[in-house]
């Protein structure tokens, strides 16, 4: 007779592929964060309370360039804001928990792990809360020693600040590219592009981003809701635009 495998085993390697992807961005970010003033103890704790790779470049690039912390703050909420919609979203799956799980799932929650969480609920109808709460925490792991390491190694390397300008910037163009695939996400990133030009001349401060940013994210959100209800029936333009699948698409199918 066959052994059953350890559940924690079977979640590792669902988790292993996203983990793994962590290893050479988390070291990037804790050298930026080095270079930011962050020893290693604030990269691990920072890692631990964030867990956002967008949100921790954001505070590494802000904070070299010596922006107000005030800004910082409303940057990274705006930023975050995201996830009160994810967590929405993937709740459906969540029922009968209790607070203390739901708070612990809720501050270990981030886009990647998300993601691999939400379409195993969709398609597999043995996985659990439980098995996704070890899929966030075995990110968390990879995440924050790849962060720590990063910062060791931040601390041994000399690194010019002029590069830290550009590593969010960078980091955000990966994302759209890895997107290419989907015309609203390239519709919107060009959109808010636009916008945030328009308002940094505007305001003449970091706030015109700020402003871009919920906008342009209203702007995606209803946008996206409006093609899925109506796309087949407007005209040519939206159909292109319209995305291939949403949440509503996906539960479908996972009930199928």
């Amino acid at each position: 007779m066959k052994k059953e495998e350890p559940r924690w085993l079977m979640v590792l390697k669902v988790a292993l592929p996203l983990c793994l992807s962590y290893v050479p961005i988390g070291l990037a970010c804790g050298i930026l964060l080095n270079v930011a003033g962050f020893n290693t103890i604030l990269t691990g704790l920072v890692s631990i309370m964030v867990f956002s790779g967008g949100a921790q470049f954001l505070i590494a690039s802000m904070l070299t360039a010596h922006a107000p912390l005030h800004t910082v703050l409303l940057m990274l909420f705006f930023l975050e804001l995201r996830y009160a919609l994810l967590g929405s979203s993937i709740s459906q799956y969540l029922h009968h928990t209790s607070r203390k799980f739901l708070y612990i799932f809720a501050v270990s929650l981030n886009d990647e792990n998300y993601a691999v969480n939400y379409l195993k609920f969709a398609t597999d109808k043995s996985w659990t809360p439980r098995n996704a709460l070890m899929i966030e925490h075995y990110s968390l792991l990879f995440w924050t020693m790849a962060n720590i390491v990063g910062s060791l190694i931040g601390g041994i390397l000399t690194i010019n600040l002029s590069i830290v300008d550009f590593a969010l910037t960078s980091l955000f163009l990966y994302m759209i590219v890895m997107q290419l695939g989907n015309r609203l996400t390239i519709f919107i990133s060009v959109f808010a592009g636009c916008l945030a030009a328009f308002f940094m001349v505007l305001l003449k401060s970091t706030m015109g981003l700020v402003v871009s940013t919920v906008i342009a994210s209203l702007a995606g959100f209803m946008l996206e809701d409006y093609l899925v209800k109506h796309g087949k029936q407007r005209g040519f333009w939206l159909r292109k635009i319209k995305p291939k699948a949403s949440r509503k698409v996906i539960s479908k199918s996972g009930d199928s």
